[in-house]
C-alpha cells in the first residue's frame, strides 16, 4: 500500500475493529463478532471496494480476504450480515462484498454462511447468501488495483 494511502487505511481498520467491537443482540453472533474482530481488521483496505468508490480491489484486500478466509469463513459472512447496521457507520454494498472472494479469486461458498451463522434458511438474511450463491456461477478474470498499478489475477 502507498504512504499516500496509510492514514486513510489505518483510519478504516481503526473505525472498523472499534464499530466491531461495539454490544449487539444476538449472543451466538456476539461471540462471532468478537471471534472475527482481529480477523476483520485485514480487510480495512476493502471498504473503498465495498462502499462502491472503488472499481476493483486492491491486491493488498484481495491478500486481506484470502487470509480471512484460511482462518474462518465465518468471518467474511459477519460483516456482510451486519452491513446494514447502523452501529457500523460504514457504506457496504451487499453486492460487491458478497463478490469480493470471486474478484480476489479466493475460493469460497457464500451459501454456507447460512450455516455457518445458524441463520433460518427462510429468513431474509439467509436468502441474500443464497440468492448470491445462484447468480454467480461461474469465473471470470478481476483486475486487482495495487496503488497506480493494475494486476490481473488469473
Amino acid at each position: 500500500m502507498g504512504s499516500n494511502n496509510a492514514p486513510l487505511a489505518f483510519s478504516y481498520t481503526l473505525l472498523l475493529l472499534l464499530l466491531l467491537l461495539l454490544g449487539f443482540a444476538s449472543s451466538n453472533l456476539d461471540k462471532d463478532r468478537a471471534e472475527c474482530a482481529d480477523q476483520l481488521v485485514g480487510l480495512a483496505t476493502c471498504l473503498p471496494y465495498v462502499g462502491g468508490d472503488a472499481k476493483t480491489p486492491t491486491l493488498d484486500c484481495c491478500t486481506g480476504i484470502k487470509q480471512v478466509l484460511e482462518k474462518s469463513k465465518k468471518c467474511l459472512c459477519v460483516l456482510i450480515k451486519d452491513r446494514d447496521d447502523p452501529n457500523l457507520g460504514l457504506k457496504i454494498n451487499a453486492t460487491l462484498a458478497l463478490a469480493l472472494p470471486s474478484a480476489c479469486h479466493a475460493p469460497s461458498n457464500i451459501s454456507e454462511c447460512v450455516s455457518l451463522l445458524h441463520l433460518s434458511p427462510n429468513s431474509t438474511e439467509a436468502k441474500i447468501f443464497e440468492g448470491h450463491s445462484n447468480s454467480t456461477k461461474g469465473s471470470s478474470t478481476t483486475t486487482v488495483a495495487s496503488g497506480s498499478h493494475f494486476y490481473s489475477c488469473l
